[in-house]
């Protein structure tokens, strides 16, 4: 699972020069507590460039035509796994891959009530890409874009504290992972993650569990904003 996670203070020329991207810039403002049904950069292949732009996280599918408020299921994350075949990502997965820029996402151990948020990046990179899909929806009259992130079976250092770890791809994965020609038996082999030793961990701050907290200290162990980085 993939619940949360840090877009930090991710510039846009970075993004640019990754992604030859030819466009004005995206209004990216510094986040650290990136949570479902809230807007964020997905990165996707267009015609005939690669473009930016501001999506909802938790896919909505191209054929949802009633409110969002009356879909019953979650889409904010898709099983790499099944993914090619379940009716709300088949058609994604295959025409509508995107990469979702992060620099670190969040995970939780611990009983209902004492939970224990964990701040997980990838050594020696200052950001990283999770594999996404997109789509796009006409609900109450307005077209929505939305993403969702892919998950697979943990490396090593993700089993100690859950049963499953976004799928993060290498840069140089970002073009086949995009790349709406790329058949399946050559995209499968990227959707086993990360590697053992890849991962790095550390207690963050309980308050993450709020989606209205913001904050670079939220990624520091502690309870509150008395934690602050300075």
């Amino acid at each position: 699972m993939c619940g949360r996670y840090a877009l930090g203070k991710l510039e846009w020329w970075i993004l640019q020069e990754m992604f030859k991207l030819q466009q004005a810039a995206l209004n990216m403002q510094p986040r650290w507590n990136v949570a479902p049904t809230q807007s964020a950069p997905i990165i996707r292949y267009a015609e005939d460039h690669t473009e930016a732009v501001m999506a909802r996280w938790g896919l909505v599918p191209f054929f949802w035509q009633k409110p969002l408020g009356e879909m019953k299921f979650s889409t904010f994350n898709a099983k790499s796994e099944t993914a090619a075949t379940t009716a709300s990502f088949r058609e994604p997965f295959r025409k509508r891959r995107c990469i979702v820029p992060a620099i670190g996402f969040y995970e939780w151990t611990g009983k209902k009530g004492a939970k224990q948020p964990w701040w997980i990046t990838v050594k020696d990179q200052d950001w990283f890409g999770f594999a996404g899909l997109w789509d796009e929806a006409e609900i109450e009259g307005e077209t929505l874009q939305s993403f969702t992130i892919l998950t697979t079976a943990p490396n090593k250092e993700m089993a100690n504290i859950h049963t499953r770890m976004p799928v993060i791809l290498r840069p140089d994965q970002y073009d086949l992972w995009m790349n709406p020609d790329a058949a399946n038996d050559e995209i499968e082999p990227i959707l086993k993650g990360l590697p053992d030793d890849s991962m790095q961990m550390r207690e963050a701050n309980k308050s993450v569990g709020n989606v209205r907290t913001e904050g670079e200290w939220l990624i520091e162990p502690g309870d509150g904003p008395q934690a602050r980085l300075v």
